[in-house]
C-alpha cells in the first residue's frame, strides 16, 4: 500500500538577496505581472511588488512558489483580495 504524502501547510519565505524569494504554504497565486505579484497564503494575503517579477516555479499541489527579479517590499493584506486590489490599482482609476 503507497503512502500518501501529507502536505505541509506552513508559510515559509526565504529571501536571497533580494533576487530569489522562495516561499511555502501558498494556496493560490491570485494576479501576477512584472512589477507585482499577489498570492493568497495559510497566513494571509500576500503582496511582492518589484520590477521584472517572474515565477520560476509553481507547484501549487505542494503549496510552493519561487520567484525571481529585483524584490522592493513584500506586504501581508489581512482585507483579502478585493483590499489587496485596491492597494496595487485603486489609484489608478480614482
Amino acid at each position: 500500500m503507497a503512502e500518501e504524502r501529507k502536505r505541509d501547510t506552513r508559510h515559509r519565505i526565504t529571501l536571497e538577496d533580494r533576487e530569489r524569494i522562495t516561499m511555502t504554504g501558498i494556496i493560490d497565486v491570485l494576479s501576477f505581472d512584472e512589477e507585482s505579484i499577489i498570492a493568497d497564503t495559510q497566513r494571509g494575503m500576500l503582496v511582492l511588488k518589484g520590477n521584472n517579477l517572474h515565477i520560476g516555479k509553481l507547484n501549487l499541489d505542494d503549496g510552493e512558489v519561487s520567484v525571481d527579479g529585483m524584490l522592493e517590499s513584500l506586504e501581508y493584506n489581512e482585507g483579502g483580495m478585493a483590499k489587496a486590489k485596491d492597494s496595487l490599482f485603486g489609484r489608478l482609476f480614482r
